[in-house]
């Protein structure tokens, strides 16, 4: 694949995320601080999780309907760049507790719920790797990513906002009612000028990864396609 645009545009955003993003003026709400600015990194990640896990669920349903091993690749390399993503933020929001809550890690419904998740989708890995027949490996992979997406999604968007939480967005009440949400008059628009092109840039990041990767794989797997 030439290196085209999109490319050029997820480095110029990313610099610009690791750079503004330390300097853009910050408010001081609750506890949160200059810790803050991790909201440019840790929640992008999250959101480019979602985009990356939702790509690999439309290439399982697809190898579903055409039994094309492309497709499995496909969705098979997106799930991992996934699961990197969310570790990579479960563990910038390690850090971020760390700072606000006083320890990495309080069995907050939240964290809880993004570590199964992340659980969930490593279970997926380990079963693709546990069958040696490909048809049967894509085909079960393939059911198996369906469901687990529509696990991945209530625990990650859903339940976390029924019940108490320390995180913001959720019911307000566990230990002294955790953090303000950043959203409305907290989301300064010099914030979201950084928090916006952050989005796009780890959602870039994360699908060059994932074409590398898939690239690598149809080179491996060049005779069975």
């Amino acid at each position: 694949m030439k290196f085209k645009w999109w490319k050029i545009l997820c480095i110029l955003l990313l610099f610009f995320t690791f750079t503004w993003g330390f300097l853009v003026p910050v408010p001081i709400i609750g506890n949160l601080h200059q810790s803050i600015r991790n909201f440019f990194f840790h929640v992008p990640m999250w959101f480019g999780q979602i985009v990356l896990l939702s790509l690999s669920l439309s290439y399982s349903i697809a190898y579903l309907r055409t039994q094309n091993l492309k497709h499995d690749i496909y969705a098979a390399e997106f799930a991992k760049t996934g699961i990197v993503f969310g570790i990579l933020g479960l563990a910038t929001g390690s850090i971020w507790a760390t700072y606000t809550w006083g320890e990495p890690w309080s069995n907050d419904p939240k964290q809880i719920a993004a570590a199964i998740a992340v659980l969930i989708y490593l279970a997926y890995m380990v079963l693709r790797s546990s069958m040696n027949d490909i048809d049967k490996r894509s085909r079960i992979s393939a059911v198996y990513n369906i469901f687990a997406y529509f696990i991945y999604i209530p625990l990650i968007m859903i339940l976390p906002r029924l019940v108490q939480s320390l995180h913001p967005g959720g019911m307000e009440g566990a230990k002294g009612g955790g953090n303000p949400a950043l959203g409305g008059d907290n989301l300064t628009p010099e914030m979201e000028m950084v928090f916006w092109p952050a989005v796009i840039g780890w959602v870039l990041l994360g699908i060059w990864i994932s074409n590398l990767k898939i690239r690598l794989n149809l080179l491996i797997n060049k005779n069975l396609i």
